[in-house]
């Protein structure tokens, strides 16, 4: 989990699996206290190992083991406290059915059979002569009161971990038999089960004909020191053409819960003193105003003090190497103070709105989801609830949703008006769906009646993009109607005079 070699994750699978199917544990284990606690403390470690290898099926097997030896285990020895495990085995159910509210139309991870092959993505040229950027790094790191979380591995850092992951070239979808049209990132999984299937888990994994996997740090509940630590190192092992990703996903006021539309009570001047959140260079000065220093994420309670609390300031010194900020936090505007006073490279940054509309059958932030599953946080937003009778509907908008972000790149690719940071940054896979799955997620905001001309529901991307891909463009409002229309939900967003759904809708089937 720290390197992000699949290769490594295998290993600990087979080896977990051979401990499982030998029984290690079973002599004496309802005889001795230390040993069941031990079987205990290897389920739970097998359950993350399989998580993260999107095991599904077999971390269902685990989850009825563990829970009905936890059972035995109380019965057993009545004597011994078994308060903590119970509540691994609540967290990691909660966790399970806050997932499960997906509808797996596509894996979370990046396919080559439903998304670009790296080698095929449309080249942007060079500015300046400097080399196109790769995304190397990644710090994941979450903290908000009673998140959705296994263990250390919140929901949203477990989706953004997914989301950073090559799909194993797409063996497992022929191997199942199942068409792509209704594949899901539950296919492929072997069953979990012992025995001959084993044989087949490195094919399943690796892929020697893709590049390895970002390196990625998933961290719950950093001090501030932590992080920054972490930061250092991985800044100063960074390749020449590397990038970092930073995703922080934190309250940003007094550590509470992220306002809904229903309670958010944002006034203009909070709104003006996010938007004044700038730094002059002409002024070093007077680079951070007091609302600069006050507004910050917390990472973990507020009774620390400030031992977890993350500044924008705090980021600055690292802006020496290329960075890709995403903020997703009701504070998150202060950030915008970044941008101008980095100290070497220019850097990347979305921000997610302040606020966020009430979704139902939802867990964690929308927008990370939008991020990591966009077609799903697209008709939860609508208040769908992702039954079998609505597949139909999700297959077909997927389809056009692909296709419509695969023109969106394109687009991007082909203006004269990008940014040419953004320009060295389309060139990496994993940030290019980042950036688009973004525009979607702007477009959607913008155009959403509940939340239509209210700014702190809507996102912000630094450096600005092109006109051509904003939400009042044609192409996104027009993508934005057709998905409505599927889900007959057109009357939840305003729309401009004549965007009509066109007569003629053609939706390629090929991988985009």
């Amino acid at each position: 989990m720290r390197t992000g070699e699949a290769s490594y994750l295998l290993e600990s699978f087979i080896f977990y699996e051979a401990v499982l199917f030998r029984e290690y544990f079973k002599e004496g284990l309802f005889q001795d206290v230390n040993l069941a606690n031990k079987q205990l403390r290897f389920l739970a470690r097998f359950i993350t190992v399989c998580l993260v290898l999107n095991r599904r099926e077999m971390v269902h097997q685990l989850v009825n083991q563990l829970t009905v030896l936890l059972d035995e285990c109380k019965r057993t020895f009545q004597e011994t406290d078994f308060k903590e495990w119970k509540l691994v085995v609540q967290e990691i159910v909660r966790f399970l059915k806050a997932d499960s509210a997906y509808i797996n139309i596509r894996p979370l991870r990046y396919s080559i059979v439903l998304d670009l092959h790296p080698d095929l993505l449309p080249q942007v040229a060079a500015y300046d002569g400097k080399k196109n950027l790769r995304l190397r790094d990644a710090i994941l790191s979450t903290f908000h009161l009673n998140e959705v979380k296994y263990s250390e591995l919140t929901l949203d850092a477990f989706r953004m971990l997914q989301c950073l992951e090559w799909e194993p070239s797409g063996s497992f979808y022929q191997a199942s038999g199942i068409p792509l049209s209704s594949t899901s990132t539950t296919i492929g999984q072997n069953g979990g089960g012992p025995g001959p299937s084993r044989i087949n888990y490195s094919q399943d994994i690796t892929d020697p004909t893709l590049p390895p996997n970002p390196r990625k740090a998933v961290l719950y509940h950093p001090s501030a020191t932590h992080l920054l630590a972490v930061l250092a190192t991985i800044s100063e092992e960074l390749s020449p053409d590397g990038v970092i990703l930073i995703y922080l996903s934190a309250s940003g006021t007094d550590g509470q819960a992220m306002p809904s539309l229903s309670s958010a009570n944002i006034s203009e001047n909070m709104i003006r003193n996010f938007r004044s959140h700038s730094i002059s260079t002409s002024n070093p000065s007077s680079s951070h105003s007091d609302g600069d220093h006050k507004i910050c994420l917390y990472m973990g309670t507020r009774r620390n003090g400030g031992l977890n609390c993350i500044y924008p300031c705090d980021l600055i010194p690292f802006t020496r190497r290329p960075l890709l900020i995403i903020i997703d936090s009701d504070g998150s505007k202060a950030f915008k103070a970044i941008k101008g006073a980095e100290k070497g490279e220019p850097a990347a940054i979305l921000l997610s709105p302040c606020s966020s509309p009430p979704i139902h059958h939802a867990s964690g932030s929308l927008f990370t989801m939008f991020l990591t599953s966009p077609l799903q946080a697209f008709y939860l937003l609508l208040g769908f609830s992702g039954s079998d009778s609505e597949m139909g509907l999700c297959h077909k908008a997927e389809k056009l949703l692909s296709a419509s972000l695969n023109d969106w790149g394109l687009t991007l690719a082909a203006s004269d008006n990008l940014d040419p940071l953004w320009a060295r940054l389309l060139s990496d896979p994993f940030i290019r769906r980042l950036l688009l799955r973004y525009i979607f997620c702007w477009a959607v905001l913008t155009l959403y009646a509940p939340t239509f001309g209210k700014e702190e529901f809507f996102p912000e991307c630094m450096p600005a993009l092109p006109e051509s891909v904003q939400p009042t463009s044609v192409s996104s409002q027009n993508l934005v109607f057709q998905l409505a229309n599927i889900f007959g939900a057109t009357q939840s967003f305003i729309f401009s005079e004549g965007i009509v759904l066109p007569k003629h809708i053609h939706i390629e089937e090929d991988p985009v």
